[in-house]
């Protein structure tokens, strides 16, 4: 959320501020006191959620800067956010309304490697599965206290010699002000200004000593209270169900093939296309419709129908949903995807708008799809994150940013042949990323701005927390200072 809006915001907390404290805050943004949580509530369960953090932006300008010369890569299903934050998926943890306390681990990791030297490279660092804990203490702001922690591979820069540690406590995390207690919905946290820990700073093979300031991180998941079960999307197999009863067909079974229960296909495009699009010099964001969904790294079209023939080795289905890419100078719509294959390679198409003109069924990307790939278990067929590549047509609908044979995102397919069969489960956002049926967009992260902001990442950030329908916004003295930093420019040819 804009600075600007968070400050027009009245904050909502539990508790009242201090009488010195609210001497010096405008009157308009005096926060209004939340209804008292119930006594006693029950701990309830964090599932769904997404954490967005830099780690050290000016770390990734090194590794792929002139010195390292190096790299980074997206593991387990991370993503890019914005401007140079990456974007971990999948909350899973428990959340005490009552004291504070919040515990959620993420899914996904970072893998940054340069200074390659006879096949090797001197730097070698992973940072995987970030997981969130807060001490709440039950006594308002004062007793918050917040470390991020996380998987570690590095290579030691003295020896040569790697090292791997699980849940090492990597950031401190500066939560004074914030009061997380008495959250009913989606927790949300913005900014938080975080510092490297001793262990930290060990394990990132002492690049940085500890107290070093890191990029601020930014989550948020959802809560469900234990007296509710966890809901699962059944609307469209209760669609499929009732579709089947009007028509009087069955479902079609075995590894002969025969008519689609359902499917999906999961594609980002190109991740450095999706950066462009968010960055500065598009200035845009994206739109899904109709029922396609945000998987962070990739979009989903769902709703899969058509054929399959086991003995020809082919397949032919069209999916639901539209993804279009919106900003300066670009205007992009990708709907009505299909996939075919045949001869053991598979077309993905679309209808490609652009300009104010549609042509119906591009081919845009090819990929392998050799007859063992084709081959069901337990009814369904998967294909997963198999390369792809752009063809001339495809090359056209992107106006030429990439040419024919480029590689693009890698394209995963599941198809059920068989009704009891379930599509692998995409990456959780939480809610507020996906609308189901309806409209979600992602638009570009820029950092709060203040009039007192410095261009400079030691400058401090206030955090806020969102419960519910409820947003507290807690300000240090009456000043709110946001972290402006310079960004590193994203272009569509920013190496993969």
């Amino acid at each position: 959320m804009p600075y600007a809006r968070r400050a027009r915001t009245r904050a909502r907390a539990r508790t009242p501020l201090p009488a010195a404290l609210a001497v010096v805050v405008p009157a308009a943004l005096l926060p209004l006191a939340l209804p008292a949580a119930p006594a006693h509530a029950e701990e309830r369960t964090v599932s769904g959620g997404r954490l967005d953090w830099g780690i050290k932006s000016s770390f990734q300008s090194y590794v792929t800067g002139p010195i390292a010369q190096g790299r980074w890569t997206l593991t387990g299903g991370a993503a890019t956010a914005g401007e140079s934050q990456f974007r971990f998926h999948s909350a899973k943890g428990g959340y005490d309304p009552d004291t504070g306390s919040f515990d959620a681990g993420f899914s996904g990791g970072v893998h940054f490697t340069g200074h390659r030297k006879n096949g090797s490279n001197a730097l070698d660092l992973t940072i995987s599965r970030p997981t969130v804990r807060i001490s709440g203490k039950g006594s308002g702001t004062s007793g918050t206290s917040g470390t991020l922690y996380a998987d570690i591979r590095s290579r030691a820069k003295s020896t040569g010699k790697f090292s791997s540690a699980a849940q090492v406590p990597l950031a401190s995390l500066n939560l004074s002000g914030v009061n997380m207690r008495g959250g009913s919905g989606p927790i949300t946290l913005t900014r938080v200004p975080a510092t490297l820990t001793s262990e930290g700073a060990k394990s990132f093979a002492g690049y940085y000593e500890a107290g070093t300031r890191l990029d601020p991180v930014s989550l948020s998941a959802d809560v469900r209270s234990p007296a509710t079960p966890e809901k699962k999307d059944k609307k469209e197999k209760k669609e499929r169900e009732e579709k089947e009863k009007e028509s009087g067909k069955k479902p079609a079974k075995g590894a002969e093939g025969g008519r689609i229960e359902d499917a999906a296909v999961d594609w980002g495009v190109r991740r450095t296309f999706r950066e462009y699009v968010t960055g500065p010099i598009a200035k845009g964001e994206w739109k899904l419709s109709g029922g396609a969904k945000d998987g962070g790294a990739l979009f989903r079209f769902p709703r899969g129908k058509g054929e399959y023939d086991a003995k020809k080795g082919t397949l032919d289905a069209d999916f639901s949903g539209a993804v279009r890419f919106e900003g300066e100078h670009l205007g992009l719509t990708l709907s009505a995807l299909s996939v075919t294959v045949k001869d053991g390679e598979g077309t993905l198409s679309a209808d490609v708008t652009a300009k104010g003109r549609t042509e119906k069924g591009r081919p845009l990307v090819t990929f392998a799809a050799k007859e063992g790939d084709l081959k069901p278990e337990k009814g369904l067929i998967a294909l997963t994150e198999t390369p792809a590549t752009l063809t001339e047509e495809g090359s056209k609908a992107f106006a030429g940013m990439y040419a024919k044979g480029a590689k693009m995102d890698p394209l995963s397919l599941a198809v059920a042949l068989d009704d009891k069969a379930e599509l692998p489960a995409l990456p959780d956002l939480g809610s507020g990323s996906t609308s189901g049926d309806g409209t979600s967009e992602r638009r570009p992260e820029k950092p709060a701005r203040t009039e007192n902001a410095a261009d400079s990442s030691d400058s401090s950030a206030v955090p806020y927390v969102a419960t519910g329908a409820g947003a507290a916004v807690l300000l240090a003295a009456g000043v709110a200072f946001a972290v402006v930093r310079k960004r590193r420019a994203a272009s569509p040819s920013t190496t993969d």
